[in-house]
């Protein structure tokens, strides 16, 4: 199963509103894709690269357009903890906070 924490949720909202702000089609188009590629980590977890900030073989990412999707590998799930903007640094304090907010 893959779960989306509420700070995920968030990000991708914001993401949606940000592109949505020149174009509602390719706003629905750029989270359609994020929401597929979440799902494909159901079956293939490790496909995504160890987060190098955080250096933990559980907290992996995979790239999407210019964003860092940010998951979790669990037993018996992935869960989404975040997505970022490529360029923005992804510290071991960031995950915390998210992990709290699950």
């Amino acid at each position: 199963m893959v779960k989306w924490s509420g700070p995920a949720k968030k990000d991708l909202k914001q993401i949606h509103n940000y592109i949505a702000q020149d174009s509602i089609y390719y706003a629905k188009n750029v989270v359609r894709n994020i929401v597929a590629k979440s799902d494909t980590l159901q079956a293939f977890p490790e496909t995504g690269r160890i987060v190098p900030e955080i250096d933990d073989p559980n907290v992996r990412e995979v790239f999407i357009y210019s964003y860092r999707l940010i998951y979790e590998v669990r037993p018996d799930r992935v869960d989404i903890l975040a997505i970022v903007h490529g360029r923005q640094d992804f510290s071991a304090a960031n995950l915390d906070m998210l992990k709290q907010n699950r």
